[in-house]
């Protein structure tokens, strides 16, 4: 089990209906983090179109989580 911070961006942060929450996981890796949260919050978007990142640099689905780490999950972004 790990505690840790998810950030979200554009449309999954008006999903979640938060920027951030703190939560404990047994997740085995980021991808099942996701799904987990993409479950709990209604998330469209699968993995592949998404990036993820731990502590600021982006890392892979099949990283593990670590105590304490900030998790970012970014979708893609449309200019103009």
């Amino acid at each position: 089990m790990a505690r840790v911070t998810v950030l979200y961006f554009a449309s999954l942060r008006d999903a979640a209906r938060v920027s951030s929450e703190a939560i404990e996981s047994d997740a085995a890796d980021l991808r099942a983090l996701y799904e987990s949260l993409r479950v709990r919050h209604g998330f469209v978007l699968p993995t592949d179109r998404l990036r993820v990142a731990t502590d600021g640099a982006f890392a892979r689905w099949d990283d593990g989580l670590r105590e304490g780490s900030e998790i970012a999950f970014i979708p893609p972004v449309s200019g103009g």
